[in-house]
């Protein structure tokens, strides 16, 4: 096992690595920037296990940071807000998310974020910038169930973050072989105020947005095409969702400029 996967398997080292992340991410996205946050009521009882977390996808990292600032402030009781930080002096660390390899090992700062709890995956369509064609690699599907055995999990089904990239299949065959808790986040904002990885500044004031929806209700049964429409859908990245997404930015982006003007 790789010796960061090793450390992360220490709840003291991700506490710490909680800690440190949380505390330099934090005034980023409360002071920097305005997070809007709904939801969270639709989680405060869920079980400690079985709890599959999907969501949109617009950075590499500041996307599943949020989230995790957000269960910690949760496991702190509070509703909807982060509040002050202190919910990082025991933060919920029984959660983990799903990553590209690739993008886990091209840096430092990347691997030190492995320790906060990343199931690495192989990307089945893209390796170092070139188009590859791979099948669904069995031993990411074993880690990532394993890992929802005690655990929650946060994954991004598209795999990108280039919005209404469809979804993977792989994710609807975990729901209908684990069976677990899926809850749809829906974020919006990100994608503006940070760059692609999420640890730079593109913009300040941004507002950023956090939609915690109620557990879907699945039939475990069904299709995994039926299952991952249901789920791209929630997410809010079906085509339904594809036609007004587009105007509405160009939309947003034509009053910034008449503004400015």
């Amino acid at each position: 096992m790789d010796v960061w996967k090793q450390l992360a398997e220490f709840k003291l080292v991700r506490k710490l690595v909680y800690a440190v992340v949380g505390l330099a991410t934090y005034p980023g996205l409360v002071l920097v920037n305005k997070l809007k946050i709904s939801g969270t009521e639709h989680i405060e009882k869920l079980p400690r296990r079985n709890v599959l977390y999907v969501s949109n996808h617009q950075t590499y990292f500041a996307d599943v940071i949020t989230f995790l600032h957000i269960f910690c402030a949760v496991k702190w009781r509070k509703r909807n807000r982060l509040g002050v930080p202190l919910y990082l002096l025991n933060p919920f660390t029984h959660v983990y998310y799903v990553a590209a390899e690739e993008t886990m090992k091209s840096s430092f700062i990347s691997r030190l974020f492995t320790l906060a709890g990343a199931i690495t995956v192989k990307r089945t369509w893209r390796a170092e910038g070139k188009e590859v064609r791979r099948g669904l690699d069995p031993s990411d599907t074993r880690n990532i169930e394993r890992a929802l055995g005690s655990n929650w999990v946060i994954t991004f089904p598209q795999g990108t973050t280039k919005a209404y990239a469809p979804g993977r299949k792989g994710t609807a065959y975990i729901i209908k072989h684990c069976k677990p808790v899926v809850v749809p986040i829906v974020i919006q904002g990100f994608w503006r105020a940070f760059d692609k990885k999420g640890l730079k500044f593109k913009k300040k004031g941004t507002q950023l947005s956090v939609t915690i929806k109620p557990p879907l209700d699945i039939n475990y049964e069904a299709a995994p095409e039926i299952i991952l429409a249901q789920i791209m859908d929630a997410i809010e990245q079906s085509k339904d969702h594809m036609m007004k997404g587009p105007h509405h930015w160009k939309t947003e982006d034509a009053m910034e400029v008449g503004a400015k003007g």
